[in-house]
């Protein structure tokens, strides 16, 4: 079990908006990074209503939806979830890759913060430890991410 993180006060996601975009494959270690950010978000401030989960077949299909949602100006971040675990091919390397320019295309093309949560392991146990167990949980990194990049671009934004 992971060690309980104390909760970032200079982080308050009051009346924000967030969208999880999850993927189902390797669903026994994304729906613990999908726990951890739901989490995070309401301990700092997010309001249940203020939280919106998609889920998508793999790690591939996340930037797709995570540019729609972005574009759809209705989230003030969206956060990316999903675990590649190296297998016997060359696959691994191709999806984590595109996932990974992908989502931060979609952050850029956007202006919209969107968070790359994706476990790119070389094992099961190692997307294990990085989603619940003693190395944390990378969807609760990725959920603080979100409120931070959220309230910064907002910042940036009010002083222009």
């Amino acid at each position: 079990m992971s060690a309980e993180r104390p909760v970032r006060r200079d982080l308050d996601g009051s009346g924000r908006s967030i969208a999880i975009v999850c993927s189902r494959f390797n669903e026994e270690i994304t729906k613990d990074l999908l726990v951890g950010a739901e989490r995070a978000l309401r301990e700092h401030g997010v309001a249940e209503e203020g939280i919106v989960v998609f889920f998508v077949p793999g790690a591939f299909e996340l930037p797709l939806v995570a540019k729609r949602l972005a574009a759809s100006g209705r989230y003030d971040a969206v956060i990316a979830l999903g675990a590649v675990i190296r297998g016997e091919t060359g696959h691994y390397e191709l999806v984590a890759g595109q996932a990974a320019a992908g989502i931060a295309r979609a952050g850029l093309d956007t202006g919209i913060p969107v968070i790359f949560g994706v476990l790119a392991t070389e094992t099961t146990e190692q997307a294990r430890a990085r989603s619940g167990g003693e190395l944390g949980n990378r969807g609760e990194d990725a959920a603080l991410a979100a409120i931070e990049m959220a309230r910064l671009l907002g910042e940036i934004s009010a002083g222009s």
